[in-house]
């Protein structure tokens, strides 16, 4: 048998032949590091537990140190919305004895409760009304002087042009709502407040406008039969029901003033290292082929140290 054909010989169980160059022998490997007893504590570290946020501070108007208290507001509001609920629902029962009143003959104290039970809830929801201008004007007042204070800037408006604006008839459905835009303005909120104020003044506008018509209507040159007083009744009862919704769109946006927004747009710190020490990014054009081996160098554990042959 040829030489070049003789089978190799085998070797003994658990080695083999690996083909290495020339040279001297890499350098002997060293062991593991040893990383001394477990770490004991007290008690719970509190390093990296802890969030450190910056909160992103918006213009707020300081407090108003005169005119009427937030409660005061609020109470005035409640008491308004609960009057113009009850004369609403008196009318709508008012309405309903007159539809009764068509084929049975009432007995005349229901009859009479009826009718001076409406109109002494309509005399109370008007003066109510009235009051509750009268103490949002005041706290209008007192807030407007607190924001050009603390943006430290004389009052644009008398307060003549003020009460004038917020307490003259048809001319506040104009002028008071400008009032409040520009308050919004000075304390940054008119972002949030904008579309409110803006529901509430069409609303509002809608109600006087009902209301108006309720008034005539309730003359005696026009309701001067049941139909007529019937209608008018209906007329009323929707004027108030429309009422009701503008208080409750204008306490809406009394809560926007009064109530800080929880909703913070935060910074959240994180720890990151030096710039300089960033490597740079890799470029777009790389091949992936130059990717993988760059993932494989970083993971790879080396063997053998650069100039320096492994020995036979």
């Amino acid at each position: 048998m040829p030489q070049s054909q003789r089978p190799a010989p085998k070797l003994p169980a658990g080695y083999r032949w690996i083909a290495v160059r020339p040279g001297s022998g890499p350098p002997p490997r060293r062991g593991p590091r040893s990383l001394g007893p477990t770490p004991r504590y007290a008690t719970i570290p509190r390093w990296g537990l802890q969030d450190h946020y910056e909160y992103v501070e918006q213009p707020q108007a300081a407090v108003p140190t005169s005119g009427p208290s937030v409660r005061m507001v609020r109470a005035i509001l409640l008491v308004t919305m609960i009057a113009f609920a009850l004369a609403a629902l008196a009318h709508v029962v008012r309405y309903a004895l007159l539809l009764i009143n068509r084929t049975v003959l009432l007995h005349p104290i229901v009859a009479g409760a009826a009718t001076w039970g409406a109109v002494v809830l309509s005399v109370l929801a008007f003066f109510s009304m009235i009051a509750t201008a009268v103490v949002l004007t005041n706290w209008l007042v007192a807030r407007r002087a607190a924001a050009f204070a603390w943006i430290e800037r004389p009052e644009t408006r008398s307060k003549l042009e003020l009460y004038a604006g917020c307490l003259i008839p048809v001319v506040n459905l104009f002028v008071a709502p400008v009032f409040v835009i520009e308050v919004a303005t000075i304390e940054a909120r008119v972002r949030e407040l904008r579309k409110p104020i803006v529901i509430w003044w069409c609303v509002w506008v809608v109600s006087f406008i009902v209301s108006a018509f309720a008034a005539v209507t309730a003359l005696p040159f026009y309701a001067h039969d049941a139909q007529r007083v019937a209608d008018n009744t209906v007329t009323t009862a929707i004027g108030y029901l429309i009422g009701l919704t503008a208080l409750l769109l204008l306490n809406k946006v009394f809560h926007g003033f009064t109530s800080s927004p929880v909703d913070k747009p935060i910074k959240r710190w994180v720890i990151a290292g030096d710039a300089n020490s960033v490597p740079p990014a890799a470029p777009l054009h790389a091949s992936k082929a130059e990717a993988a081996k760059s993932d494989e160098g970083d993971s790879a554990v080396q063997v053998e140290s650069e100039r320096r042959d492994p020995a036979a």
